[in-house]
């Protein structure tokens, strides 16, 4: 759920800002107002809704997207269509590169762990039963989500493994991961956070890989007909989701 929840976070996210001509700044603006009304659901729900659950996620894929293309891109033909002069609105980005972008995102990422730490709130997902503590874990999400856009895309664009050499490698980093869980001295909260960054470079590459132009190492499916794909698979697990959840919360109200 998690990979074709950061995939169509790519996707759409591309489908606003490049197909539909929103530029970065507007699609970021819009995306992260949508993030901002779908983590207010999720906030004042006083229970796990896995429907409210992965919203939230997926708003948070798509603002990063847009967020990480805003900070690393400009208007240069580099990143533009053929024939497109400018995107939307505003800005058309602050050009910063990869490096610094992936740079700020780790700080800011770091930053937030660390004043998670400061308030002695678990990092365990599992454990996270306050308001504080599920407004640092949101956070989290959004900054890694964030600079895994920006460190797919670096992978894609600028490494020379192209979109489908960048998901092999971090595929082949998550297995590692998934070994590691066998480990007994590396912690699983440890190893859960660095699965849930890479998730999302394997989304921006996966998601490229899918829309961009043959040309250019992609499938050329684009981002119309991904995205709708990506929408009824994610929209089919999360109906799954809540199903099993709901059985779950019935079974403890059955006396044995």
């Amino acid at each position: 759920m998690k990979i074709a929840a950061t995939t169509l976070g790519e996707t759409a996210g591309d489908l606003f800002s490049q197909t539909l001509r929103l530029g970065y700044f507007l699609s970021t603006v819009s995306l992260v107002a949508i993030f901002v009304v779908t983590l207010v659901v999720q906030l004042r729900s006083n229970h796990y809704n896995p429907i409210f659950y992965w919203t939230v996620i997926l708003s948070t894929s798509m603002a990063g997207t847009t967020m990480s293309d805003f900070m690393n891109r400009d208007a240069s033909a580099r990143y533009l269509a053929k024939g497109t002069d400018a995107l939307g609105w505003g800005p058309q980005g602050l050009g910063v590169g990869y490096p610094v972008g992936a740079a700020v995102l780790v700080t800011l990422l770091v930053t937030v762990f660390l004043a998670w730490r400061a308030t002695g709130l678990p990092f365990n997902i599992n454990r996270i039963d306050t308001f504080r503590g599920e407004v640092l874990f949101w956070a989290a999400i959004l900054m890694s989500n964030t600079l895994g856009t920006s460190m797919g895309d670096f992978l894609s664009d600028s490494s020379g493994l192209g979109y489908l050499g960048g998901a092999l490698l971090i595929t082949t980093v998550l297995a590692v991961l998934a070994i590691a869980t066998q480990v007994r001295w590396m912690p699983n909260v440890l190893i859960f956070w660095l699965a849930f960054v890479l998730t999302r470079p394997l989304g921006a590459t996966v998601g490229d890989f899918f829309t961009k132009p043959i040309a250019k190492g992609g499938l050329g499916l684009g981002t119309y007909g991904t995205s709708f794909v990506l929408v009824a698979i994610l929209g089919s697990l999360m109906i799954h989701s809540a199903a099993r959840e709901k059985r779950r919360r019935l079974s403890r109200h059955i006396p044995a």
